[in-house]
């Protein structure tokens, strides 16, 4: 049987898309079967693998909304291993339409029991916030992982946070558990990176992984390429964070060792281009 992992923070900006993108991707890169489902009505994990949200027909939404089988909804990525529920701007009205639908907390974990047994991992894009969408997720999930930005405000929401999957375990879904908390954009040059680090590690110890996530250039350029890390820019510090956290993640999880996949031939040859556009604009 699967495991479904929703990444969630209410407060936006923390990394949550550039970790469910990059997280799912190395992953799969390890031999893993993987499942995105794009939670998010902004839909930048969806664009995030390179689909174009104008082009998209079906999503995320007709499978919560309208019971259609999620199995129908699912289109392959450029990494191998890899597939996508995508988003849609439709989600944007989901809140107030799940409101009166009777089991409106539970749909998404009705729909995904169908597929749980054909991943090894589905991970779930939740929205920044702690909405329907969310509670969904986390309904539906066996763990959370949790970014956090090493910045002030970012440790304001945690208490939040932490009190809605509370809520959710003593009211529907008992097994949930805390996978991991990612800290996220590290500085090292800064106190306050360290002193945030030093902070959330003494609130929630082993918690927390032990990979961060570094300030990153590249990882900031890849969305704009529809390109994961891995496919933008393998050698950067950025891809060898999330290698590493996806290594820590299956080590926690005592999966087997990595049956390591490389990108397909036909992906990674349309990314030299994108490449050389990335050299030109680096900074």
């Amino acid at each position: 049987m699967g495991q479904i992992i929703a990444c969630a923070n209410q407060k936006g900006g923390v990394g949550k898309t550039t970790t469910v993108v990059n997280l799912s991707t190395y992953l799969a890169l390890a031999g893993d079967a993987v499942l995105v489902i794009d939670l998010d009505p902004q839909g930048n994990t969806t664009s995030g693998f390179g689909l174009d949200r104008d082009e998209i027909r079906h999503s995320v939404y007709e499978a919560i909304i309208e019971d259609r089988r999620l199995s129908d909804l699912v289109v392959p990525t450029a990494i191998p291993g890899l597939s996508l529920v995508p988003s849609s701007i439709s989600l944007a009205g989901a809140e107030v339409e799940l409101a009166p639908l009777p089991q409106r907390e539970r749909r998404l974990a009705r729909i995904l029991s169908e597929l749980v047994d054909s991943y090894d991992y589905i991970v779930l894009d939740c929205p920044p916030s702690l909405g329907l969408l969310t509670v969904n997720a986390l309904t539906a999930a066996d763990a959370v992982v949790i970014p956090i930005q090493c910045e002030y405000y970012a440790l304001e929401g945690l208490s939040q946070l932490i009190a809605t999957i509370n809520l959710v375990r003593n009211h529907l879904n008992p097994g949930l558990a805390i996978k991991g908390v990612v800290l996220t954009m590290y500085d090292p040059r800064t106190n306050l990176s360290a002193e945030v680090d030093a902070e959330v590690r003494k609130h929630l110890g082993p918690a927390v992984f032990d990979t961060v996530i570094p300030r990153s250039v590249r990882l900031s350029e890849a969305p704009s390429y529809g390109l994961p890390i891995a496919l933008y820019r393998p050698d950067s510090k950025g891809a060898e964070a999330y290698a590493a956290l996806a290594a820590e993640l299956r080590e926690r999880d005592g999966r087997p060792e990595p049956h390591a996949r490389t990108a397909s031939d036909e992906s990674t040859s349309g990314v030299e281009g994108n490449r050389e556009a990335g050299d030109r604009s680096s900074r």
